[in-house]
């Protein structure tokens, strides 16, 4: 069995993937359907792409997964964005800050297998 609690993205990840269920199911809660949908695909995406990157098949493979799981984070934050400007919308700014943690490890994680 892998070792996953000791891989920081895969934690960070799946913790957030945790979170945004929740936040979610207050988004359904407020009848707040399509964003908690379209929040929902994002943001656990993120995590389940790393989890993929995993057995990557080779580096430019594993690079080009951790890159689909950062362009899945650019989209949860553009949904969170939306969700924090809208008047109407409960908010959750922490998520938004655990997000941009995850961009940042998965941004480095990239330019480092790039460069090895």
């Amino acid at each position: 069995m892998r070792q996953d609690r000791d891989n920081l993205i895969l934690k960070l990840t799946l913790e957030f993937a945790l979170n945004v269920i929740e936040y979610t199911e207050l988004l359904e809660n407020n009848k707040k359907y399509v964003i908690a949908s379209q929040l929902l695909k994002s943001g656990t995406s993120i995590g389940a792409n790393v989890r993929e990157a995993q057995n990557a098949e080779s580096k430019p493979d594993f690079i080009h997964k951790m890159k689909i799981a950062s362009k899945e984070a650019e989209e949860t934050a553009y949904w969170l964005t939306l969700c924090e400007m809208s008047v109407n919308f409960p908010k959750d700014e922490r998520l938004s800050e655990k997000l941009q943690s995850i961009i940042n490890v998965l941004s480095k994680i990239i330019i480092t297998s790039k460069c090895q």
